[in-house]
């Protein structure tokens, strides 16, 4: 809440998304509930909370100013009594401390303050018919919701569960069963004495909660959760006519849709939730490295960055709102993994990062899932996605909601440290050096501003263990230096680099920008490489010097490293030059020819991506994907620093044939 105590803190309001300010002078002057309270009211309450302000009239600037209302009490007898009207408003939210007065310089002020309202409690509605009647906050403006909004709202209200409801019609022929049967022997693995194992399909379908009979008349059929999971798209589509399901896997940290690999709704698959995970989860973690860990005598290869993925998967596909005209999307890109869900969250975001209460969407689905070990119940799935994410010390993940251009909830999981080495750089270059002056705090935050391109009081607070009083101060200190240029007002204000642009509405999770952009060859690559095992992390950066012929040596290579390929000696250059003339004369070579090329440039030195993009004449994202990455999976390149893959100088060099 807003702390407000002061002529200067009434004079720095602004109308946002969370303040209202209203004159409420009535007819006679002294004091009136105005009429238009009630639809900042049923706003607020349907959107996420904030704060009515009576007693205050906006000058131009605009500005606030605090005239007072001479009768309080009569407006705070209206409020109560129209409150518990039904034929005013459909519920009350508010009690006694919600509804205060502030006495500043001797006129008072009537603060109200209105909860968001709990999903049993929305639509929040006036007039008798929440058709009419509800409205939504969009910016500083109440604005009256759709009535297909309004319906999604109700069913929400109404329906604990989306999709336990029987599809009348629809049969065993609306299955994909090859998807059916990849679940069923899933689920034998994981639980082979299980009697369900012994069950006919439709049986079996029932039992998991795809199957149906109607008690009334004895019909069955499938379920929501049922057409979800196993059905084919044309029969999915039908009943969900937004339903759109999109994996990409994007070469850099940008928000544009340009991808090396997609996964959508295209009709050489079945189209449903099971095949969707199955597919998605293996492209994802394809090219995490696992550590080689013992339990008892047995290989343990999964990791705890394994299942907060497969968590964020399952949450994704559980949560959606399959009614809601968002797609679900899920983007693999160097710097992080990306969640999109259509529908707004049913459990308050900071509770659901602690854990503990579960209000799932899907419930049939998500039990389908966790039949066969995919998914947490409880809770506890959110948590486990961060004790994932903190267990390799990576960015923490951000967690948050739009409403705009349709409602979705978003996950962003950052494989980058909190100060990356490539974001310092840029920093530097952007501030000068001033910035290696600044507190540990405001360098944390601009190196979020960067890497997130927003940062907020309520995200510093997510990362930074620093009292919120001690980032309230550092935010005002980067501002007025004009380290940061900040937009909105109280908890709605978000920060961002001069130069730099707000993340337009429909823009799908954050990127590095401007200046700061992070280059492919500054990440992880596409998250390849990533050895979990943390016992022994090397730190060549401290331990390497540039040698006379312009490369550096680094302690524990045995082989010199080229990072810059102007600065080695003439001779050696043309050289380099002359292995890979082919590549640079040829455009198309069979991949074998690419592949040799490389291995023959890398036989004496390390190079850098850079480095080798230049001398084969190939844009550095693409030979990553397509042959540097290979070639370190199959081990016949290695690369200097495989347990620091943001290393700035990450390089590539041929592995020795002794060594294989």
């Amino acid at each position: 809440m807003l702390e407000v105590s002061t002529l200067e803190d009434i004079a720095a309001l602004q109308e946002n998304f969370e303040v209202e300010c209203k004159l409420a002078l009535g007819r006679d002057g002294k004091g009136a509930l105005p009429k238009d309270f009630w639809e900042s009211y049923s706003a607020f309450a349907n959107s996420y909370g904030g704060d009515v302000f009576l007693g205050v009239r906006e000058l131009p600037g605009p500005r606030f100013e605090a005239v007072g209302i001479v009768d309080i009490a009569k407006v705070q007898d209206e409020l109560w009594t129209s409150l518990n009207n039904p034929q005013k408003v459909s519920v009350n939210l508010l009690n006694p401390p919600m509804v205060e007065v502030l006495n500043i310089d001797a006129v008072s002020v009537l603060r109200v303050h209105v909860p968001r309202a709990t999903r049993r409690d929305r639509p929040v509605y006036l007039r008798g018919n929440p058709m009419i009647g509800t409205y939504r906050r969009l910016n500083s403006s109440d604005c009256l919701a759709d009535k297909e909004t309004v319906r999604r709202i109700l069913a929400e209200q109404v329906e604990d569960s989306r999709d336990t409801e029987l599809l009348s019609g629809y049969g065993l022929d609306d299955i994909d069963m090859e998807s059916f049967t990849a679940y069923r022997q899933l689920y034998v693995t994981r639980s082979p004495d299980h009697p369900w194992n012994q069950a006919d399909t439709q049986t079996f379908m029932s039992y998991i909660g795809a199957w149906r009979v109607d008690r009334s008349t004895g019909q069955g059929g499938l379920t929501r959760a049922g057409l979800l999971v196993f059905g084919r798209l044309p029969s999915i589509q039908e009943t969900f006519p937004y339903y759109m399901l999109d994996y990409q896997e994007r070469p850099e940290a940008k928000t544009e849709a340009r991808w090396v690999d997609r996964l959508t709704l295209d009709g050489s698959w079945s189209g449903n939730l099971f095949d969707f995970y199955r597919r998605v989860i293996k492209k994802m973690t394809s090219d995490l490295k696992v550590p080689f860990a013992l339990a008892g005598d047995q290989r343990q290869d999964d990791t705890l960055v394994h299942q907060a993925l497969r968590e964020a998967l399952v949450n994704a596909l559980v949560h959606a709102d399959y009614s809601g005209r968002a797609s679900v999307l899920i983007v693999k890109r160097p710097d992080m993994f990306g969640f999109r869900n259509p529908g707004l969250m049913r459990v308050p975001q900071e509770i659901a990062i602690i854990g503990s209460e579960s209000d799932c969407r899907n419930r049939l689905v998500h039990q389908m899932f966790r039949y066969v070990g995919l998914g947490e119940q409880a809770g506890s799935g959110i948590p486990k996605i961060y004790q994932g994410w903190d267990s390799r010390h990576w960015r923490r993940p951000l967690l948050y909601e739009k409403d705009l251009p349709s409602e979705q909830t978003l996950l962003e999981l950052r494989m980058l440290d909190l100060l990356p080495e490539k974001t310092i750089i840029g920093l530097r270059k952007l501030f000068g050096s001033g910035f290696d002056q600044l507190p540990h705090l405001d360098r944390l935050i601009l190196a979020t501003a960067a890497t997130e391109q927003v940062v907020s009081h309520s995200r510093m607070a997510e990362i930074s263990t620093d009292h919120a009083h001690d980032l309230t101060l550092a935010f005002q200190r980067l501002v007025k230096s004009s380290h940061l240029i900040s937009n909105g007002h109280g908890r709605g204000t978000v920060y961002h680099l001069p130069g730099n642009t707000l993340p337009t509405a429909d823009q799908a999770f954050g990127e590095s920008v401007g200046s700061l952009h992070l280059g492919s060859d500054d990440l992880p690559e596409s998250s390849a490489h990533l050895d979990e095992s943390s016992a022994h992390l090397e730190n060549h950066s401290e331990h390497s010097e540039r040698a006379v012929e312009g490369w550096l040596i680094v302690k524990g290579l045995a082989k010199p490293l080229v990072d810059n390929i102007s600065s080695v000696p003439a001779l050696t250059a043309k050289d380099l030059n002359a292995l890979a003339v082919l590549a640079i004369t040829k455009k198309k070579l069979p991949k074998a020819e690419m592949e040799k090329i490389l291995l023959s440039l890398c036989g004496d030195y390390f190079l850098t991506l850079q480095v080798l993009a230049g001398l084969v004449g190939r844009k550095p994202d693409a030979l990553r994907q397509h042959y540097l990455k290979p070639l370190v999976d199959s081990g016949r390149l290695i690369l200097a620093f495989p347990t620091t893959p943001t290393h700035p100088h990450q390089a590539y060099t041929t592995q020795q044939e002794e060594e294989l």
